[in-house]
């Protein structure tokens, strides 16, 4: 019965801009709304529409009538615009609403406000704001979240596959209906240089995974607690840092060089973007940007958001003041020292200001308000009546070249503060009597120490997003990037005589450079991709440790990324309550770099084992998520590692170390990979 409760919950996320007594869910579900929590248009014919929907459902949920919450700041923003997280007004509704949703005192109550509020308040307001209370509610944080894509599927494909899905689900009878195929090009063409990297910009798991990260970690709540989470800030830092690592990764999979950092923020944008979506709650094309556009000063009323560029340059520099003075200055005027174990934290929390920043008033908006003034560069006085671009949203703003140019230039400032860290020294490496003998991979039926990567295609159910069209599933069919499953084997001695624990990490970074020569440490470790972090036991004597890829410590599998309610494990086990927040991570899909065709793309696979003494965080794991710790932490816990977040590489190598190869100690082992890209072959997911 409270299983059943809570699942009615989700049924208010389908089909997001239909009235809430419309059908919902796989099951024809109706809820019996009071009168009096109709729109004023329905009023009037409450029992008739409400009649006309319910004679013909498999299922009624009755919606009790309370006293209802001041619903007047979320309600303040029109449902037919555009939400963002990066505009401070739109935090501040979103956080108003979170703190409604979350204190009401039963499932039943948080059904009547939620029920009342969804034809009310904005829909894209009202998925995030419920998203995140139920992911924070002690009734119903175990409560797997329906991917947002399918509720929202116009930011991520095509315009065009809406058209024809509406006739396919018109048209033809469920059973028989063909998946919508989204083309693999349909942003831009060969002439533009940047495209060729659509594959990781516009895919759609990875902006799931950017969504979906910002709804585990908040910008703004009421209760402290929903923000404040262990190394929050640390997190932010790392799991961009991340992304520009991939990328870059991926732009020498393409023949191009590393991203140029935006860190002048008055000179022109020189790549341009021009999406392709329409947002179907707000009836518009999403904006372009043209080549070549400049930033200018903001100032919409609409969005309350008046900001310069000085502004934006104001807070870089005092942010870069902090770090070069090794402190920085709260509101009372306090110094906090950015030491080496959290330093890096309170730059996060002052670098995307959230509720967690020392000081607003000083270190500013700078992440968010740049993605603002990026956004809004084509219509920055409101003169024309146009909303954000994709930078505005954390849904769609991987898609856009510059996101990577602007994070870029974030990255370079956090590690100016890892510029001046004390390197780490032999002590703070080694791992006295473990040797890593030995280190190959192997992909499935292939060679060893050659990763093949391949495009495959898979199908996203977008019958949850679609309005006002006949029920049933509806398919698009998009392609992405593959690769092979593969195994690492790992041969590791313990000399101590004694068991030994250690954490396996394992990290891909290229061997050469965009001019072909050898790289330094000092730049190779800025593009050292994690793959992999695992505590393993060494018994005295040899040790061979394998393990899948599958397994990775990053990723999620598809059927998590897409949240497919099909697989969802049973209720009421362990393995339900974790699904959840392992929406959180970066997709298994994109584990690997693409490479290149041929020769391949010629890389580093590198393994470290590291104390565990030293890298032990005490606590229960037990029925807490932790598949996708690296970049999205651990449910209701501590980060799992007490080191810093991508060691042995987040600092500059000590003196001697040029080449990753002078970097080794013992503990650690190198190999020389490939990977390997067949363009030609495209596989169907079964």
């Amino acid at each position: 019965m409270a299983e059943d409760k809570k699942n009615n919950l989700l049924l208010l996320f389908d089909r997001p801009s239909e009235p809430v007594f419309m059908e919902k869910g796989k099951t024809a579900t109706v809820f019996d709304v009071p009168d009096k929590y109709l729109t004023e248009r329905y009023r009037p014919i409450g029992s008739e529409v409400q009649t006309r929907f319910s004679d013909t459902a498999e299922r009624r949920v009755p919606v009790r009538d309370i006293s209802l919450p001041d619903l007047r700041i979320p309600m303040s923003l029109p449902r037919d615009e555009q939400f963002s997280l990066f505009v401070p007004r739109h935090r501040q509704i979103a956080g108003r609403l979170i703190d409604i949703f979350v204190g009401m005192r039963s499932i039943d109550d948080l059904l009547s406000v939620a029920v009342y509020a969804r034809d009310r308040v904005n829909p894209f307001l009202f998925n995030y704001a419920l998203s995140v209370a139920l992911l924070h509610r002690r009734d119903t944080k175990g409560m797997d979240l329906p991917s947002f894509a399918q509720n929202f599927p116009e930011k991520y494909v095509d315009s065009k596959v809406f058209r024809k899905a509406r006739e396919e689900v018109t048209v033809v009878p469920e059973g028989s209906r063909m998946p919508i195929i989204v083309p693999k090009d349909y942003t831009a063409s060969d002439l533009e240089p940047e495209h060729r990297l659509w594959y990781f910009r516009e895919d759609v798991g990875i902006n799931l995974h950017h969504w979906h990260w910002h709804l585990v970690y908040p910008f703004e709540a009421g209760d402290r607690s929903i923000v404040d989470k262990d190394r929050r800030g640390e997190l932010f830092y790392y799991m961009h840092q991340q992304i520009i690592a991939r990328y870059n990764m991926e732009r020498f999979s393409n023949n191009l060089p590393r991203v140029s950092r935006f860190n002048n923020y008055r000179e022109p944008i020189g790549e341009a973007y021009f999406p392709k979506m329409d947002s179907i709650v707000a009836s518009r094309a999403w904006p372009p940007r043209f080549a070549n556009t400049k930033l200018s000063d903001l100032n919409r009323e609409t969005d309350q958001i008046t900001v310069d560029i000085n502004d934006l340059q104001r807070w870089h520099d005092k942010i870069l003041e902090a770090i070069n003075m090794g402190y920085a200055v709260d509101e009372s005027g306090n110094r906090l020292q950015l030491t080496e174990t959290d330093g890096i934290n309170i730059l996060g929390n002052m670098m995307e200001s959230s509720i967690l920043s020392p000081n607003r008033s000083l270190y500013g908006d700078f992440h968010n308000m740049g993605h603002i003034l990026i956004s809004y560069a084509h219509d920055p006085d409101h003169r024309h009546l146009e909303n954000f671009g994709v930078m505005g949203d954390t849904t769609t703003a991987m898609r856009d070249p510059v996101f990577y140019r602007w994070h870029g230039h974030i990255d370079d400032i956090f590690h100016e503060h890892k510029r001046r860290l004390q390197p780490y020294g032999l002590s703070k490496l080694e791992y006295k009597g473990i040797t890593v003998e030995g280190l190959q991979v192997v992909s499935d039926g292939g060679m060893a120490n050659v990763f093949t990567t391949f495009w495959q295609q898979s199908d996203l159910d977008l019958s949850r997003g679609m309005d006002f069209v006949p029920r049933g599933n509806v398919f698009a069919r998009f392609t992405h990037l593959q690769h092979t499953p593969f195994t690492y084997t790992i041969n590791v001695k313990n000399a101590s005589g004694a068991q030994r624990f250690g954490t396996v990490r394992i990290f891909l970074g290229p061997t050469n450079d965009e001019r072909g020569q050898p790289m330094k440490l000092r730049d190779q470790r800025l593009m050292m991709v994690e793959l992999d972090r695992f505590v393993a036991t060494f018994n005295p004597g040899q040790n061979t440790i394998r393990r899948r890829s599958t397994e990775s410590s990053v990723t999620i599998p598809f059927e998590r990324t897409f949240r497919n309610l099909k697989e969802r494990p049973a209720e009421n086990t362990p393995e339900e309550s974790e699904y959840n927040f392992c929406g959180c991570g970066w997709p298994q899909h994109m584990l690997i770099p693409k490479g290149l065709p041929g020769d391949g793309l010629r890389c580093q696979l590198f393994v470290m084992v590291s104390n565990y003494e030293d890298d032990r965080v005490d606590q229960d794991l037990v029925g807490s998520c932790s598949d996708a710790s690296s970049y999205c932490g651990v449910r209701d816990r501590k980060y799992p590692d007490r080191r810093p977040m991508g060691f042995p590489f987040d600092r500059l190598p000590r003196q001697g170390a040029d080449q990753l190869v002078n970097f080794l100690t013992p503990n650690m082992s190198i190999v020389d990979v490939t990977i390997r890209h067949d363009a030609n072959r495209v596989v169907q997911r079964q």
